[in-house]
């Protein structure tokens, strides 16, 4: 009977040991997007887009993204950020060549990568889609998902649909984080 119980509490202690690694692994492929709604949490998805998630979390803990605005933003479709200049022709400077797959879809709340017209073009700018929107299906790099906070994400000021989504006074990143950094 000794017996038996060492090796329940054993097996425990493994699985919790596990579990912790595993959260603590989630923890560095987790981003806290602060809006002034409130707070979006997005689980990267290393696993499909790497490049694009190592980049992201590069200018993530460079603080590229804090204060940059949601310059695009369409009712019904997608908000695009990631735009030092504001206006949809910035970026970083270093483009990421395309991770395109045909295994995940753009569901909302799925992150994207937004480019040009060449599929190796994308840089800092990113959107959330609203909606689903299966067009954009393996023509653009999903690198991560919204698990939390998607109602606030909707309350992000929407732009002009005469003028392809372009916001007037447009809401702004606060702050964005890998949770992991947060400890």
């Amino acid at each position: 009977m000794r017996r038996l119980a060492g090796i329940v509490i054993l097996a425990l202690f493994t699985v919790f040991a596990m579990n912790t690694e595993a959260k603590a692994a989630d923890l560095e492929n987790t981003l806290h997007l602060e809006l002034k709604s409130g707070m979006v949490v997005i689980e990267m998805r290393p696993d499909i887009a790497p490049n694009h998630v190592a980049r992201i979390k590069e200018l993530v803990r460079e603080k590229f993204y804090d204060g940059l605005v949601f310059h695009r933003v369409i009712d019904g479709f997608m908000a695009q950020t990631g735009d030092p200049d504001g206006n949809g022709t910035g970026g970083s400077g270093q483009n990421i060549a395309a991770e395109f797959t045909d295994l995940e879809k753009f569901y909302r709340g799925t992150m994207g990568m937004a480019r040009s017209q060449n599929p190796n073009s994308a840089d800092s700018q990113f959107f959330i889609t609203l909606e689903p929107s299966t067009w954009l299906d393996g023509q653009y790099t999903i690198w991560g998902e919204v698990i939390d906070g998607m109602e606030y994400v909707d309350q992000i000021k929407k732009g002009d649909e005469r003028a392809n989504g372009l916001v007037e006074d447009p809401d702004k990143i606060i702050t964005m984080r890998i949770a992991a950094d947060a400890k």
